[in-house]
């Protein structure tokens, strides 16, 4: 244990009592290292499958490629990075005896993977970035372009209703769509590959219990990804 992480360990035990919490934690932790990828990909796969089976998804890509970027929405930095990962699995799938992911329906030519059939794909599967919503180069808010949306505006008339451009307007109702329809489905493929994919459910209770004893402060200058 290094002397931050025994600060850390100090702090809860000082204001808790006991070490309890900082013993339960360490045992979460070692359960999500130890996770069965196999069974988590499994998963991934269902829930891209029960999505396609309910949504009409955007892009001809097969369900191998969809969990790929699944998992590249919290493993990669942007979707030109999924896409460059996914032209290089491709390819070198290609040189083995099975076709690699992304290549779809077999009728012939291999779907275009680029940066915007990623980004099409990703919001298909609920996926969307905090950047997604950032307009920084409309006149407009997200939030009122989404709230026209939600009342069944058409793009033309949120464009008349913004003063803005139809083709800005058209990129951010894409995702206020995605928002929505996520909404109404409680998040609940959003939530669950976050779920699968990443540590953010341990991460998550984890701020929560600092928030909640009084020690965000104290932590501040302590490294977050320590393991107690």
């Amino acid at each position: 244990m290094d002397e931050k992480t025994s600060e850390l360990r100090d702090l809860f035990v000082e204001t808790t009592g006991s070490e309890t919490v900082t013993e339960r934690q360490a045992e979460s932790r070692g359960t999500l290292t130890d996770r069965d990828e196999a069974a988590v990909d499994e998963r991934v796969r269902e829930l891209v499958a029960a999505m396609r089976e309910r949504y009409d998804f955007s892009t001809d890509l097969d369900d191998a490629a969809y969990v790929r970027i699944a998992r590249g929405r919290f493993e990669e930095g942007d979707d030109e990075a999924i896409a460059t990962a996914l032209v290089e699995e491709r390819e070198m799938d290609e040189n083995g005896e099975e076709a690699g992911a992304g290549v779809g329906d077999g009728s012939g030519a291999a779907p275009v993977i680029d940066p915007a059939t990623v980004r099409d794909a990703r919001l298909d599967l609920h996926l969307v970035r905090e950047v997604d919503r950032e307009v920084d180069d409309a006149p407009f808010e997200y939030a009122d372009l989404k709230q026209l949306t939600a009342e069944g505006c058409s793009i033309p008339e949120c464009a008349e209703a913004l003063d803005a451009d139809p083709d800005a307007i058209a990129k951010y109702a894409r995702v206020a769509r995605v928002d929505l329809t996520s909404t109404r489905a409680n998040d609940r493929f959003r939530d669950e590959f976050r779920d699968r994919l990443t540590d953010a459910d341990i991460e998550g209770s984890h701020a929560e219990t600092a928030r909640e004893d009084g020690l965000e402060e104290a932590t501040e200058d302590i490294e977050t990804d320590v393991s107690l």
